[in-house]
């Protein structure tokens, strides 16, 4: 339970890190986030506590399930699409973990474990 509890901690760490890049060159914001993209992390942390896949939640590119409204997912699409490069620089440790994280579920999908 504890790794399930930093796992989605960490995730939560991740997806506010790229949207802070995507705030900070997209809409001037340094040093926290405007009210769009505020309200933006405040809608993936609550589908993130009420995955209906709980400890065993998959990254949300291999989920079955889009939880997400059409306009949030193209938005987050956006944001990732953008940020997912400059993670690599700006926070190395979260891209290596999510993409590890992402090619394990890709691979647990796949029965190739």
């Amino acid at each position: 339970m504890a790794d399930t509890a930093k796992r989605l901690a960490r995730e939560q760490e991740t997806i506010v890190a790229m949207v802070r890049l995507y705030c900070r060159k997209h809409h001037g914001v340094s040093g926290g986030l405007c009210a769009e993209c505020q309200a933006l992390v405040d809608y993936a942390f609550a589908r993130m506590d009420r995955c209906r896949y709980g400890a065993e939640k998959p990254t949300c590119n291999n989920c079955p399930t889009h939880c997400y409204q059409p306009a949030r997912r193209e938005q987050v699409r956006r944001v990732m699409r953008f940020a997912g490069p400059r993670m690599l620089y700006r926070h190395p440790l979260l891209a290596v973990l999510h993409l590890l994280a992402d090619r394990n579920a890709s691979a647990d999908r796949n029965g190739s474990r």
